[in-house]
């Protein structure tokens, strides 16, 4: 039996363009957001597709403004870090949330061995994501200045260096410690220890610096007996803990870059008889939901992390839709936020 009218199937480019008795090229540029498009061909294609139901084929537009539709979000660490510190959570929030009224698909990708940072630097060649956001970034990651010589839009989440060529969002590191290490000696303390993030790693050197610049505003000088070397874990800290109290059983404050690392200070600091913040006030970095579960609650210096996952995307939306190579270097502003322990 024959069956009239149009057929079932999903209505197509040239279907639409009879509709509205107009070129198939005037509906694309349509589609596209072409502006080389009279109103009333504009009006007349957009009636066509609203009457047929017709949907753009995504895959096709995308070939053919050669993009993909798609966003990797590259963490450079271990799934234990990944889901033991809120942080990479909130920055993953915050990337989702950006990207949620787009049509850009996010790629998570955690490179833990050289062999996987091999297959994805692979992967970025044959131009296969429209854009990279970097998490984590370490001095010596060869990606950043991949992603610089593919013309890659991309943007860090923090930075290498005060030098740094490729965009970023980061926080006032250095500020946020320094407020950090002066409400301590506010508090009347001189013995104020420090437990930093690895060497390698800007903002980890920046936490530092926040610290040694209090410390000598204060008049007193920097004693690097009270620095403890850590690599922003809890298993690091309570390293790094128990060496300081071993070196400076004086110790009445510490500053730990991070608020794992204060979580896992605070352990040590209990199994060793310290009472905080009694005989010894404790601060962090981060404000994450950390704080809101230590006993005593964590004093701790709040960034913006899930807003710098927005930023970051934000960023990189902006990069990737104006298809040049343009650079954005953004820092937002942290603040102390005082609880129980300090």
């Amino acid at each position: 039996m024959a069956v009239s009218g149009r057929h079932s199937g999903r209505p197509t480019l040239e279907e639409v363009a009879a509709r509205a008795g107009v070129g198939r090229g005037t509906v694309s540029r349509v589609i596209n957001g072409s502006p080389r498009v009279s109103d009333r061909a504009k009006t007349a294609v957009e009636a066509a597709i609203v009457e047929l139901g017709y949907v753009p084929n995504r895959a096709a537009r995308a070939l053919a403004g050669n993009r993909t539709d798609a966003i990797a979000l590259v963490i450079p660490e271990p799934e234990t870090r990944l889901f033991a510190e809120p942080y990479f959570s909130d920055i993953i929030r915050g990337v989702g949330a950006e990207l949620a009224d787009t049509d850009m698909q996010l790629l998570l990708t955690l490179i833990r061995t050289p062999k996987e940072r091999q297959r994805f630097a692979q992967y970025l060649s044959a131009h296969r994501v429209d854009g990279v956001l970097l998490v984590s970034v370490h001095e010596d990651d060869p990606l950043p200045d991949l992603l610089e010589q593919l013309e890659m839009p991309a943007v860090l989440n923090g930075r290498r260096s005060d030098l740094e060529s490729v965009s970023y969002v980061d926080a006032d590191n250095v500020g946020g410690a320094r407020s950090a290490v002066a409400h301590l000696l506010g508090l009347g303390r001189r013995s104020v220890a420090t437990i930093t993030g690895p060497a390698d790693m800007y903002v980890a050197r920046c936490r530092l610096d926040g610290y040694r610049q209090a410390v000598e505003a204060a008049g007193l000088g920097v004693d690097e007996a009270l620095v403890g070397r850590a690599d922003f874990t809890e298993e690091g800290a309570r390293a790094a803990m128990r060496a300081l109290l071993a070196r400076r059983p004086d110790v009445d404050a510490v500053f730990a870059a991070s608020d794992v690392m204060a979580s896992g200070a605070l352990q040590v600091l209990r199994e060793t008889g310290r009472r905080v913040p009694d005989d010894v006030a404790l601060v962090g970095f981060e404000d994450s939901a950390i704080c809101r579960h230590t006993d005593p609650q964590l004093t701790s210096v709040r960034q913006p992390t899930e807003e710098m996952g927005r930023t970051m995307a934000r960023v990189l939306l902006e990069e990737i839709a104006a298809r040049t190579v343009t650079r954005r270097h953004v820092v937002l502003a942290t603040e102390l936020v005082r609880r129980e322990s300090a």
